[in-house]
């Protein structure tokens, strides 16, 4: 049974620099195959200041710059038996290569449905960049089966 008491604790605040390798290989692992996700001169020419950050690139930074097992650990999930649920982004303004991110991630909700044979965690990231502007907010649910 998930720990209700920790609804509302910090998981982590952690920075993390966006890099123009990584965005090129993540354009290319989720098919883009727009230019402006892999040359700059196209960004450029789109309007854009350097390579932009696809919206669920964030999910792979969050993971690079925290230890993504901390909550399952935290709440005693057990890892056989969790999948990832549901993930949203609410965007509120473009990341680019170069850009240095910070996540502050918190446990946001726990609930259960169908007696308990199912049970929901949910964090909550506010994403901002160096000058503090806000990029997102990702809510994140992980399910767990118990029978």
């Amino acid at each position: 049974m998930l720990d209700k008491s920790l609804i509302g604790r910090s998981l982590h605040t952690s920075t993390i620099q966006v890099e123009k390798g990584a965005l090129r290989l993540f354009a290319k692992a989720i098919g883009e195959s727009d230019p402006v996700y892999t040359d700059e001169a196209a960004a450029r020419d789109a309007g854009y200041r350097s390579l932009p950050v696809p919206p669920t690139f964030l999910t792979c930074l969050e993971a690079q710059a925290s230890d993504p097992l901390k909550v399952i650990e935290l709440a005693k999930l057990d890892l056989g038996r969790i999948l990832h649920a549901e993930q949203q982004f609410i965007h509120h303004a473009m990341a680019f290569a170069g850009d240095e991110l910070t996540f502050a991630t918190h446990i946001a909700d726990m609930y259960e449905k169908k007696g308990g044979a199912l049970e929901f965690l949910v964090t909550e990231s506010r994403v901002t960049n160096q000058h503090g502007d806000s990029i997102a907010d990702i809510r994140c649910s992980l399910v767990q089966r118990n029978s």
